[in-house]
């Protein structure tokens, strides 16, 4: 079983917590990294970076990030060198994404995916393993490459 990493802000606490429920009762150990209440008034990039960077480290093998659209979770966690999220909401992708792309966090959208759709993303997600084909790793080290030269303007 995977370590997975799961933060929610308010918009996507409910599914959190679902999400967090089923991922211990199917035995994967969970990574928690809030918010813990719902709290009204709390922001997204305070639960889904720290998630990033544990991803970025390897303290976590995957993440699952959720707000309200699932956007703001991406956007913050593309932020972290070494992580590669995105915002999924059909079958497809969530496979794709990690077949092609490594895709090491899927974000998803507590106002947009109900429960059982974001569960079944969720495992598909989850199960899928990276190709390693040429053509994905070379694409992948232009993206690697990008991230080395962050600090310099275009």
């Amino acid at each position: 079983m995977k370590r997975i990493g799961i933060a929610a802000d308010h918009a996507g606490f409910e599914l959190k917590e679902y999400v967090r429920k089923m991922l211990i009762e199917t035995g994967h150990e969970v990574i928690d990294f809030g918010n813990a209440t719902l709290n009204p008034a709390d922001d997204y990039p305070d639960y889904v970076i720290p998630l990033a960077q544990a991803i970025a480290n390897g303290k976590t093998d995957r993440g699952i990030a959720i707000c309200g659209s699932g956007v703001g979770a991406s956007i913050a966690a593309n932020k972290v060198i070494g992580v590669r999220a995105c915002l999924i909401h059909e079958k497809f992708s969530a496979k794709q994404g990690v077949e092609d792309d490594d895709m090491n966090m899927i974000c998803l959208g507590g106002r947009v995916v109900e429960h059982t759709l974001a569960w079944e993303l969720i495992m598909i997600f989850l199960a899928s393993k990276f190709s390693g084909a040429e053509r994905h790793v070379r694409r992948l080290a232009k993206v690697a490459a990008l991230e080395n030269n962050k600090t310099q303007k275009p």
